[in-house]
């Protein structure tokens, strides 16, 4: 008697052209898009589209505003519940940013149905639901779509009080930048699409990339913190010169106290980035200034994409010790302060 062949479930990476945060379109491209859009005059939208924030706020009485933010990507791993915490942590990040809660969400599904088997597709789905439910909220209901590619994400919505609300462009001269979450999760997953991703190195990918960012309400609480947004795709370059711009501040890094993942540096030093650093650094790299001393690797890290990176604070010097403190005992062990802002043009010096 025949039998039909079982045809074995592809990778979930083999599907899709990018993955994670380094789908998102260049910076130049977006700013190309965006050109010419007018902010909507809406006395009660605090944060719209003028500052390339993490999420619009919209003011709802004296003590509360809204915080909406929706992100969604391809896989960056093939474990399809890993997928689903991934994309659903990364997407919460961008209220926390704001210095918001999250009170729901809403699940943004796009499969190839006839390539997925439905199983496969139900596992992304509980992984998302099981990073909602360390946050304290549901998923809400949502929307899908058969799709060529495989694509999860959420639609996010907070609350913030407004006295407490964070933008990305409010640092001062003389702030102390701070990181959450250490660099090279882009190296890690341009590694394991090539199939040369240890097991100890994709464990720590999945750790740093599922854990939530929910020390952003308790630092945006703290006297002193003054701008907050999270690194993804753009890189830290990319992030931090959003922030340079909206404050017309420059910026200073020292590379060394800038923290990395395991492993990331003899990566990048071997080749395996991706293809998302080097637009990222073709969009604004020529406002940046690498001292001599700092290598191609050191480059490609600070523009690589980062899916569910860390925050970046800028606070009031006084206040590092806190800030980093809160950081630490929300899961970010490798939190550190890594530069400052300075007076003159919006670019980012990075020294040895």
């Amino acid at each position: 008697m025949s039998t039909t062949p079982t045809v074995p479930t592809p990778r979930l990476t083999s599907l899709s052209h990018g993955g994670g945060c380094g789908c998102k379109l260049s910076p130049g491209v977006l700013a190309d898009l965006l050109k010419g859009a007018v902010p909507a005059p809406f006395a009660a939208l605090l944060v719209g589209t003028e500052s390339a924030d993490d999420a619009a706020v919209y003011q709802l009485s004296e003590t509360q505003a809204v915080v909406a933010t929706t992100d969604f990507f391809m896989p960056i791993v093939d474990e399809p519940f890993d997928f689903g915490r991934i994309a659903a942590t990364n997407a919460l990040s961008d209220v926390y940013a704001m210095g918001g809660r999250p009170i729901l969400a809403l699940a943004l599904l796009a499969m190839p149905v006839n390539v997925l088997p439905l199983p496969v597709i139900r596992e992304i789905l509980r992984g998302g639901e099981a990073i909602c439910a360390e946050a304290g909220i549901p998923i809400a209901g949502g929307h899908s779509i058969d799709s060529v590619e495989p694509i999860y994400g959420l639609a996010a919505i907070g609350l913030v009080d407004p006295r407490h609300l964070k933008r990305n462009s409010t640092a001062r001269a003389g702030d102390a930048l701070i990181l959450g979450k250490p660099l090279g999760i882009g190296i890690l997953s341009a590694a394991l699409k090539k199939q040369q991703l240890s097991a100890g190195d994709y464990r720590a990918m999945i750790d740093t990339t599922t854990c939530l960012n929910r020390a952003g309400p308790e630092l945006a609480r703290l006297p002193g913190v003054h701008a907050m947004t999270d690194v993804t795709g753009f890189g830290l370059l990319g992030h931090l010169l959003e922030m340079c711009r909206g404050a017309r501040l420059g910026a200073r890094l020292q590379m060394a106290a800038v923290p990395l993942l395991e492993h990331v540096l003899s990566m990048a030093e071997a080749g395996c980035v991706t293809g998302a650093s080097a637009r990222n650094w073709a969009s604004y790299g020529d406002e940046a200034r690498l001292a001599p001393r700092l290598a191609a690797a050191h480059q490609a890290l600070l523009c690589d994409p980062q899916t569910s990176g860390g925050l970046l604070i800028a606070c009031a010097a006084e206040v590092v010790p806190d800030a980093l403190s809160i950081l630490q005992r929300h899961g970010c062990p490798q939190a550190a302060a890594i530069g400052v802002m300075t007076d003159g043009p919006p670019i980012v010096s990075v020294e040895p």
